[in-house]
């Protein structure tokens, strides 16, 4: 039993911070592999046991929701990391991209669970801080002669969307790198209105 006093508390909380980092990083490398995985899986992998588990994500679609919304946050704020990496904004958008339709993948684990109120919300708040990160990848390539200034950064995720409808194989990333060298030509040419 704990004494109460404020250290015993603060070493507490550390200890529940840290399992809930490492069961988000295990879930989000087992469901990536197999979004069905049994939550013993992932417990175990995140070496806590099913009561821990449970305790920070009552439902598998709680557990599923926090790695997504992990793996938004931490790529929307690596787009500065990612663009200090590449020598070209043009490989730094792609490798930008490419990681968030992996990232994106993990919501196939929700199944129905998709269209709840708390996945229409959690994608919703992702949605500006996504835009930003974006934002900062276009005005690169701008800069860098790849894309033409007067793109929406909103327009051009949706335009990218195709990256997580591609096959999860091989022939997938072959199939997205041929899309991405489309959407690139396309985006040399300034916005024409309709």
């Amino acid at each position: 039993m704990t004494d109460g006093t404020p250290s015993t508390y603060g070493t507490q909380r550390k200890a529940a911070a840290r399992n809930r980092v490492a069961i988000i990083e295990a879930a989000h490398d087992l469901f990536a592999d197999n979004p069905l995985v049994p939550l013993s899986e992932v417990a175990k992998r995140a070496g806590v046991g099913a009561g821990t588990l449970y305790r920070h994500f009552p439902t598998r679609e709680d557990l599923i929701l926090a790695a997504y919304q992990h793996d938004i946050e931490r790529l929307t704020v690596a787009a500065d990391e990612v663009l200090a990496r590449h020598s070209s904004a043009k490989a730094a958008f792609i490798e930008w991209f490419e990681t968030l339709s992996a990232y994106i993948r993990i919501k196939h684990g929700l199944g129905d669970a998709l269209h709840s109120a708390a996945t229409q919300e959690l994608i919703s708040a992702s949605w500006a801080p996504t835009t930003a990160a974006v934002a900062k990848l276009v005005d690169a390539c701008v800069a860098e002669g790849t894309i033409a200034p007067g793109h929406d950064p909103a327009d051009i995720i949706m335009l990218m969307s195709f990256l997580w409808r591609v096959a999860n194989n091989e022939e997938g990333v072959t199939q997205g790198r041929r899309l991405i060298a489309a959407v690139f030509s396309g985006l040399k040419d300034a916005p024409q209105p309709i």
